[in-house]
This record gives structure tokens, sequence and C-alpha cells, in this order.
């Protein structure tokens, strides 16, 4: 079905334009546009939706769990056990109300690693949202471990090709919970089927600390020795990288997921060195990771943190409005080679329609009015390959993904907490 938005505002273009959708791609961009659907955006703004480039969905269902404790407290001594109770049941109601709260906070993709993620495609798919979704690995170095995670990643891999929505990625955890030849093994395997790789890199003091002790390389010289270090590389976190990290970071293209909520939420020690990336030219996106530590999915909001974080130290110029929204859009679309991040003819149609409402008035600069003033609940409409995914507000089936998420998450957490 054919979609036109009658008389937007297109935030970076002057005037107000129809934007004419069909079969997932903007059309066309005119004066006048008709449609089988039209909407009267009259008092709206039309913009790329965000792009999410890293989350663990499932994790909705463990909300506050753990909230107000170190990560080396509260991951051993909750998350984990609680983790090994979860059952694809428990994923699929878990990702679909993480994919309605993203839906509702203007999220139209995001790059996903967790547990029974073929229940997580089921969920994501029945949302009609895109994603980039990996199965998490980790062997701990044990070779019989190893091999169940390659036999459950292949699984995984050849279950989402028949997604139109959904790419496989590759997910070792992170480089102290996944062996060398696991590493190494998901480097073979990404290359040969052009997949990308989600791992964690650098979040905690305590991580690096502890690598230093038992490699004699840093961060980024690991992962390229393994075969990782490349522009598939999506490394979420990276607080604790030193330069000549960036630096290898920057002549691989790889990208950094920066989750500053996380971050502080969980008391990693310090700020992302955003500057130094910055300058040395690393691709940087922005993620909000799981809802045990943030807590929420909401870009808008994680951009605004980002912003002001980076600000803290003394210099106001740092990671601008401008640039926190190309990271929440067109950068974080190329990340996740999923989508576009723009709007323009023949591109996909992965938009969102936006009232400023109080908090943007005056709008003598919307994109700042975006990031510092305005939240989501000025997103209105939300769609996704060319379909309306959300329409003033409403996402279709939401009473019923918020009741079975509770009833899901309250088995799940009985008798452990």
């Amino acid at each position: 079905m054919s979609l036109a938005l009658k008389n937007v505002k297109i935030i970076g273009r002057e005037g107000r334009w129809d934007v004419l959708i069909e079969d997932g791609k903007i059309m066309r961009i005119s004066e006048e546009e008709e449609a089988e659907k039209v909407i009267d955006c009259s008092q709206k703004y039309l913009s790329p939706g965000f792009f999410n480039t890293h989350t663990h969905a499932a994790m909705s269902l463990l909300r506050g769990v753990a909230d107000d404790r170190a990560f080396w407290d509260a991951w051993p001594e909750i998350v984990w056990p609680l983790e090994e109770n979860l059952n694809a049941e428990d994923v699929y109601w878990g990702t679909k109300l993480a994919c309605l709260e993203m839906i509702k906070t203007g999220t139209v993709a995001f790059n996903d690693m967790y547990f029974f993620m073929e229940s997580a495609v089921d969920a994501v798919e029945d949302m009609g949202m895109k994603a980039v979704m990996s199965y998490g690995l980790i062997d701990q170095n044990d070779p019989d471990k190893l091999e169940e995670e390659i036999e459950a990643t292949k699984n995984f891999v050849e279950y989402a090709e028949d997604s139109e929505l959904v790419e496989a990625a590759l997910g070792p955890h992170a480089p102290y919970t996944v062996s060398k030849e696991g590493l190494e093994w998901c480097a073979d395997y990404a290359e040969k089927n052009d997949l990308l790789v989600n791992i964690h890199v650098g979040e905690t003091e305590k991580e690096k600390k502890d690598f230093g002790e038992s490699h004699e390389e840093g961060f980024a010289e690991y992962l390229e020795k393994v075969g990782l270090l490349n522009d598939r590389l999506i490394a979420a976190h990276g607080v604790w990288l030193e330069k000549k990290d960036m630096d290898l970071f920057a002549e691989n293209g790889t990208t950094i997921s920066h989750n500053p909520a996380s971050n502080m939420k969980l008391a990693v020690g310090k700020p992302m060195d955003y500057g130094t990336m910055k300058k040395k030219g690393v691709k940087v996106t922005l993620g909000t990771d799981g809802c045990v530590s943030n807590n929420n999915l909401d870009m808008l909001e994680e951009a605004k943190i980002a912003a002001l974080q980076q600000k803290m130290p003394g210099d106001a110029t740092l990671l601008d409005a401008k640039e926190c929204y190309e990271m929440t859009t067109k950068k974080g679309a190329e990340a996740l080679r999923c989508g576009s991040g723009v709007i323009e003819e023949g591109k996909p149609a992965d938009l969102i329609l936006i009232d400023k409402g109080v908090k943007g008035v005056p709008t003598h600069d919307i994109i700042s009015n975006l990031i510092y003033s305005m939240d989501s609940s000025s997103i209105t409409d939300v769609v996704i390959d060319g379909k309306l995914v959300m329409k003033d507000r409403k996402v279709k089936g939401e009473d019923e993904i918020i009741e079975k998420a509770t009833e899901r998450a309250e088995d799940l957490v009985s008798g452990v907490i």
C-alpha cells in the first residue's frame, strides 16, 4: 500500500514537502503527492528513524533487578543466575517488549546480542522492525563448550537467512569470555559469510587490568591478531582504550558503539574519550545497552546524555547536537548496513514523525531542540520498511505485549530475587 506524508517539514531541508512511500522506499519528494493512505503532517517534522547499535533486547524482562550495584557485583550475583533460567518464550516476549519500547521512542533498527535468538527473530518480525542479531557466544576457554557455541551460532545464522527484516551477525561476547580459538573461528566465519560481528571491549577498568595481566598486547592488537579488527566489527563501550587502540580501530574502520547511560550507571570509572576518537577518525555510533544497565532503550535520551557527558570536563563544543543526531541516524545505519538513515528518493523508508510540542518551542534549531529539550513522547508516528508501525503513538498489540512480558518477567525472577 502506498503512503503519502503530506505537507511535512523535513529536518535538514527548507520548506514543506509531500513524501510518497511505496514498496518500502521513498519514491518521491515533491510539492504534491497522492497515495492509497494519506497522513496530514502539517504540524510535524520528518526525520530518519533512530538506529540503536548495541542492545540485549530480551533483558527488558530484567529491568530494575540489579540497580545501584557495581557491575562485577550485580552480574555474577544477580544477572547471570537469572539468565541461566531463561527460555525461548521469555526471550520472545522480552524482545517484543523491547521492540515496543523502541518503536515508541523512534528506533527503527537495532543491533542485538543475546540467547535463544531464533525466538528473538520471530519477535522482531512480528513487530515489523529491522535488526542485526547475533547469538552471544561464550565458551570460557572450554573446548567442548566452544563446539556447542559454534553449532548454536551456525544454527542461528541459518535460521535468520529467510528473514526479510533481520540480518544475522556473530556475537563473541568479549575477549574475557571467549577463547582465542573462539575469536579466530568467529573471524574466519564472518569473513567467509560477510557477517557483522558484535563484541564488548574495554567496558570496565577491571576488564582492562585483567586483560593486561594475561596478554602482552592491548585490546585492538589482540583483536587484530585473531582476525576480527576490520570494518565488520562493532565494539561496544570502548571506555578503557589506549590511544594505540584507537589508532588501530580508525585504521581498520571498526565502529565503536558508545553507551554513555550504561557506562555511567555501572560506574565504569570515566567517560569514553570521544574527543581523541574523533581526532583519530574512529567511527562512533550510539547504543543503549540492555535494560539492566541503562534502564531503557530511548535513543533520544541516550543522545542527550552522550552530549552532556562529553562537555562536562570543560569543552562545550565537543559532541554537539548535530553529531549526536547523525550518530543516531546516518552513522548508525551505516554501521548496521541496514536502511540509510537519510531522507532521499530511492532510500529505505525508515522514518519518524515528530510533533515538537511545548518542549520544541520556539524552534530556532530543530536538531538542538530534539537532542536537548524534547523527548520521545514527541514522536507520534513510525514508518519501518515503508509500513506504518505506530500511528498517533499507538502500536498494534501493545496491551498484550505488556501483559505477557510482565507475566514472563515475574515468573523468571520468582524465587531468585
